[in-house]
């Protein structure tokens, strides 16, 4: 498949799917309460331009390419922005969104959020249904990069961290997120070391991930036994040179035991490009394999092997409750760090062009870069992490957004108290307000996203 295409089918699916669904949760809620709805747009603002009608709603493709609407009868503040008004069609009273009590409006405008946050939910629920849920290594240092942020810090391998950051006991999830957002910031550490606790600082070292500046501590969990076997070789490398295959399992390293991927990673990296022996378990039978390492862009000595999964194989089976359990904590954390690097934004721990904000140009590279690394099946994280951001973004009070709009609909509560409502002219003009501070958030990050490709 030519790449242009695979990377526009990999942005239609994510956007197209977090969009969708949330604008389906507006949809069903409107239709379990027995509103009309006049008009789903699965793509574009403004104007039809195509599309077919099942019953009262017309299912179309609209003109601006900015997301996606639902129009409900008698819902005219956005009507400029969905294509026009309706109000030239007869529909019964009971059907009408405006004649409605607020408290079913509300569900509504909360219908598309919700939505959000459920498949957020459901992606990680079901993963761990399917393969299971990490088994995270104790915090037990097993491998310490030679003058990296560890090493100078003084952490040495066999210590346990028993508190980071603040954080008692965290798990080794927990510490390598914390260190991520946290690049060239002093961390307390305390770490356990020969029956005594030792108090540490370290500051993780800057680097690159994916475009984004993030943090490293430059040293990994002692992660036990576990198999280590070839899963992907790069065509060219040294492995594919050498005549290592898909499948191999690796037992030693210039003569030394190979506990884990961790261990082989590191071993390579400290052989450098030097003459290297590799025992490998072949269909059986053990076999001898002469390579050397070569040195990446990144400056990481390599042989071009890959594994099966990112950081951590060892899977245990998920029951329901710890499936569900896991997905509230792995959205919880990405809220929480979330919420801490916005904090570091406002208390200029880190620059705006660092914190991470990405607009249209910066999601299309980041979908753009997974799918050629990782295929189509590693976008779904990376759909959980829109659908939540999107689900929580539109709850902000701003105007436009359905946090905005439930804003509106409290505004004119508390105005109702006395009499009063607010003219559709003026819910028109806080609708139009909204748009504007929309488009200059994009206007800003899509700048960002420019600034940062020079």
């Amino acid at each position: 498949m030519p790449d242009i295409l695979l990377v526009i089918l990999a942005v239609v699916f994510v956007l197209g799917v977090a969009i969708n669904i949330h604008e389906f949760g507006h949809f069903i809620v409107a239709k379990l309460l027995g509103m009309r709805v006049e008009a789903y747009s699965f793509f574009g603002l403004g104007p039809r331009i195509w599309g077919f009608k099942i019953g009262h709603t017309d299912y179309r493709i609209s003109a601006i390419p900015l997301g996606a609407y639902v129009k409900l009868y008698g819902d005219e503040a956005t009507a400029p922005l969905e294509g026009g008004d309706s109000t030239g069609e007869k529909v019964p009273d009971a059907e009408l969104y405006e004649l409605r009590p607020r408290w079913q409006k509300f569900l509504v405008m909360l219908g598309g959020p919700f939505m959000n946050i459920v498949l957020a939910l459901a992606i990680p629920f079901a993963g761990a249904l399917v393969n299971g849920v990490p088994s995270m290594p104790a915090p037990v240092v097993g491998i310490v990069k030679a003058g990296g942020a560890a090493d100078r810090a003084g952490i040495k391998k066999g210590d346990r961290i028993v508190n980071f950051g603040g954080s008692e006991n965290p798990t080794w999830e927990r510490i390598r997120m914390d260190a991520l957002v946290s690049p060239e910031q002093d961390i307390p550490v305390t770490v356990e070391r020969g029956g005594q606790k030792v108090q540490l600082s370290i500051k993780p070292a800057r680097t690159e991930e994916r475009g984004n500046v993030v943090g490293d501590i430059e040293f990994q969990p002692d992660m036990g036994v576990e198999p280590v076997v070839v899963g992907t070789i790069k065509p060219d490398a040294p492995a594919a040179q050498s005549g290592l295959k898909v499948g191999d399992r690796v037992l030693a390293f210039n003569g030394q035991t190979v506990r884990n991927r961790d261990e082989l990673s590191s071993q390579i990296r400290e052989n450098k490009d030097a003459p290297a022996k590799i025992t490998i378990e072949r269909e059986g039978r053990n076999v001898e394999i002469q390579t050397a390492a070569r040195l990446d862009e990144d400056g990481v000595y390599r042989i071009g092997i890959g594994f099966s999964a990112a950081d951590i194989t060892t899977r245990e089976k998920a029951s329901v409750g710890t499936a569900a359990a896991f997905a509230v904590n792995t959205n919880l954390q990405i809220l929480r760090l979330t919420g801490k690097v916005f904090g570091q934004l406002f208390a200029g721990q880190r620059s705006v062009k660092e914190a991470g904000l990405a607009g249209p140009v910066g999601i299309v590279q980041q979908i753009a870069q997974v799918v050629r690394a990782d295929g189509f099946l590693g976008l779904i994280p990376m759909l959980m992490l829109i659908s939540l951001n999107l689900g929580v973004f539109n709850l902000l009070p701003i105007p436009l957004l359905d946090g905005g709009q439930i804003m509106v609909l409290a505004i004119e509560k508390v105005m109702s108290f006395f009499g009063k409502t607010l003219s559709m002219a003026i819910k028109e003009k806080i609708q139009l307000a909204g748009l504007a501070i929309i488009l200059l958030l994009m206007v800003f990050t899509l700048f960002l996203d420019i600034s940062r490709l020079f």
